[in-house]
């Protein structure tokens, strides 16, 4: 991966994604836990491997608050995520970010510089992979490397040996010829990434990289682009799927109604907002508040959610609660015992699952 360039914008600026009215409200303290999340102590400016630095980002699209006065930092060769559901402010960020949406509020850097006036410059050190793949159909796969790396202002010899070797990457070089068209998701996805990676850019943004993706497909994907972090490419991506931010993240932002809500690496997540392992109970009937406090399950239970379809306990032993609840008056439908996630995280900190 090889040169660098400046480029066009390929985007314009887009809708917030969300559609209902955010205006801003004071910030939540809930128990300092809140305020500990948002305490995210500011890098040294000079620190040459701060790649991208944000203060009190902020985007508002009329009284719509998309971005809610964040700070971050993303360090040169870390995978960055930015974990939430839709509507949360993730891709906004990556908007600007991006540098093609401008800031409401606040400061962004990339790579030391200011994105109003530097955007061209930025723009030919990132590679953009955006939720949809945006390919041109009427092209062969290597046409459409070829093509895209002519806006970089990069000879036709130079795009024509990176073209080959993300083919090769992207695990496409049989398909080169093929029309897009008819290729699945999965190929369509990597052949998007590769695209993006044909300035040999420094960081790669990804914005829902697998949404929509088999579970296999998936998984080639993930492969792919934790090769390209031993590379050292710095990643930043978005994502609503937990096991997605568990794989791929060094470190990660917890995002909910366009604020921060947690900071840190998903294990210090899980470690400081969840229990070591999560016991699942389903019921015959939805009428679970009854089934909850017929359980006497002592100090054993950290705490139980009640969710629409299933109750979660939250304890250090899994196989104990599972027994108890087995043996209650109220007999369950299925108990299953598992590891805590970044949705129990999620759910702990905003009161509902990540897909709520």
């Amino acid at each position: 991966m090889i040169g660098r360039a400046s480029v066009p914008r390929s985007t314009t600026e887009g809708e917030p994604d969300d559609v209902t009215v955010r205006k801003r409200v004071p910030h939540r303290t809930d128990g300092g836990e809140a305020a500990r999340a948002r305490a995210h102590q500011p890098e040294t400016d000079s620190d040459p491997d701060v790649l991208i630095s944000a203060r009190g980002l902020t985007k508002e699209f009329g009284d719509f608050v998309a971005v809610d006065g964040i700070d971050i930092d993303v360090r040169r060769g870390e995978a960055f995520g930015f974990l939430g559901p839709n509507g949360a402010g993730k891709s906004s960020t990556m908007r600007m970010i991006g540098c093609v949406s401008p800031l409401t509020e606040g400061s962004l850097t990339l790579f030391g510089m200011d994105p109003e006036a530097d955007g061209p410059a930025i723009r030919g050190r990132l590679g953009v992979v955006p939720q949809k793949d945006l390919l041109d159909e009427e092209l062969t796969v290597r046409e459409n490397l070829l093509v895209y790396g002519r806006y970089f202002g990069l000879s036709r010899s130079v795009v024509a040996g990176r073209a080959d070797e993300l083919l090769r990457f992207a695990q496409l070089s049989d398909r080169a010829d093929s029309p897009v068209e008819p290729l699945s998701g999965g190929m369509k996805r990597r052949l998007t990434i590769a695209r993006a990676l044909i300035n040999a850019p420094e960081i790669l943004l990804l914005d829902e990289p697998t949404t929509g993706l088999d579970p296999q497909a998936r998984h080639v994907l993930w492969d792919r682009l934790y090769r390209l972090k031993q590379q050292g490419v710095t990643l930043v991506l978005t994502t609503h799927y937990m096991d997605e931010a568990e794989q791929l993240c060094d470190r990660l932002v917890v995002m909910d109604g366009g604020r921060i809500v947690a900071e840190g690496s998903p294990r210090e997540l899980i470690e400081r907002y969840s229990s070591r392992e999560v016991v699942e109970v389903r019921y015959p009937d939805f009428d679970l508040e009854p089934h909850r406090d017929q359980l006497d399950l002592g100090d054993l239970a950290e705490r139980v959610e009640v969710l629409p379809d299933r109750l979660l306990i939250y304890t250090h032993d899994g196989d104990a609660v599972s027994r108890i609840v087995d043996q209650s008056p109220d007999r369950p439908v299925s108990v299953l015992v598992r590891r805590s996630s970044l949705e129990d995280v999620f759910l702990q900190l905003t009161g509902r699952s990540l897909a709520g």
